[in-house]
């Protein structure tokens, strides 16, 4: 008898403990909104969705076939993002595309229509903890008038109704290096130093992402810069991941490791931002790189473009017309400092003959220098 009861005990736990991680597979899948505590969340379980709903764990954020209408416009089509950690990636797009879209619906100021978004390998509820890991600064600053800088910094421990939270204001006002303007209002500020503030305002919840919508956009080129690179220092000592969104390429190229370029709702081109500004594949990323530099009267122009990788240090003009005794017809030349390290292209026109045309090609591969054909309607 005791032996029948021991196997309808084993039984039981067996199948309560299979219907349990049923209802977790559905919950991560989005198929219920039932609330698993997480210490059923194992390591096999982890991996059966991992496999069959691709979510990777070691991803920071993952964005997964995310659209969005409003009404009959479709504002964002198929969305797939994947952010590490640590990255600073930058969401490039001319006006329009659907940039501020996208990160509105990262942090759930809009709804998408379809799609997941993961966040460490979890899908997102858009709860309390979730909207405090991924913080948001945006163009025009949103200070509160009334309110001094220090106040405006300790607003988010207000709302959250945690005290004593000054020394930590203090701690990011430093930080920002508006230490001494506490007391200050908000119309006693510079543009730069507004933003300042709203970054400390932003860190106050500890987040793991920094969203940027076009957060330079208003500021001038200097005071952009100091920003930047204020962002890129919060980067390294916070191990803050920022994704960046702008229209303006000298915003992204300065301080963005990867890059997404986004036009008419859908992302056409993604990578390592080295790849994508001196590789640019589709038309639209091509018109926003060259910025309408080889849209010249040389129509049927054929032209050579050479690429700086960051290990070229030559006057590769100069020895072009030494060596080859050929000399180049530039139509347009650009560098880019890339994570540290100076990237860029040189595009002229190829010689009439075909003959120096091949020389020049057979040059450049014994020199190790990399270049393609393009012509005048990139």
């Amino acid at each position: 008898m005791i032996i029948i009861l021991l196997i309808i005990i084993l039984y039981l736990r067996k199948k309560h403990k299979s219907d349990l991680n049923k209802i977790l597979i559905e919950n991560i899948r989005g198929k219920k909104d039932t609330e698993i505590s997480e210490e059923y969340f194992n390591k096999e379980i982890y991996e059966k969705i991992n496999n069959e709903g691709n979510i990777n764990m070691e991803k920071l954020l993952q964005i997964k076939n995310l659209s969005k209408s409003f009404n009959d416009n479709v504002v964002l089509k198929n969305i797939n993002l994947d952010v590490d950690k640590k990255d600073i990636y930058g969401i490039l797009g001319l006006s329009g595309a659907g940039k501020s879209t996208l990160v509105r619906c990262i942090n759930g100021l809009e709804k998408a229509n379809s799609g997941e978004i993961y966040f460490e390998g979890k899908r997102v509820r858009f709860d309390r903890k979730y909207r405090r890991e991924v913080a948001m600064i945006f163009q025009q600053f949103n200070l509160l008038d009334q309110r001094t800088v220090l106040k405006n910094v300790l607003l988010p421990s207000e709302l959250a109704g945690e005290k004593n939270q000054k020394e930590k204001a203090l701690k990011y006002l430093e930080l920002v290096g508006l230490k001494d303007k506490i007391n200050s209002y908000p119309s006693q500020l510079s543009g730069g130093q507004k933003q300042r503030v709203a970054i400390a305002r932003a860190l106050m919840t500890n987040p793991k992402i920094l969203l940027c919508d076009e957060a330079t956009s208003s500021l001038d080129p200097d005071t952009t810069n100091q920003i930047l690179d204020l962002l890129s220092e919060l980067n390294s000592k916070l191990d803050l991941t920022i994704i960046m969104i702008s229209h303006q390429m000298n915003v992204i190229e300065r301080i963005c490791n990867k890059v997404a370029i986004i036009d008419k709702a859908q992302i056409v081109e993604s990578g390592l931002a080295q790849d994508i500004f001196l590789f640019p594949k589709t038309e639209i990323s091509k018109k926003i790189i060259y910025s309408g530099h080889l849209n010249t009267e040389l129509d049927d122009a054929k032209m050579l473009k050479i690429i700086f990788n960051g290990e070229i240090d030559t006057p590769i003009i100069a020895n072009v017309v030494q060596d080859c005794g050929i000399i180049l017809s530039v139509i347009y030349a650009d560098s880019k400092v890339v994570n540290n390290r100076i990237y860029g292209q040189l595009i002229f026109k190829m010689p009439a003959s075909s003959h120096d045309v091949e020389k020049l090609k057979k040059y450049f591969d014994i020199k190790g220098i990399k270049y393609e054909e393009v012509d005048a309607n990139e």
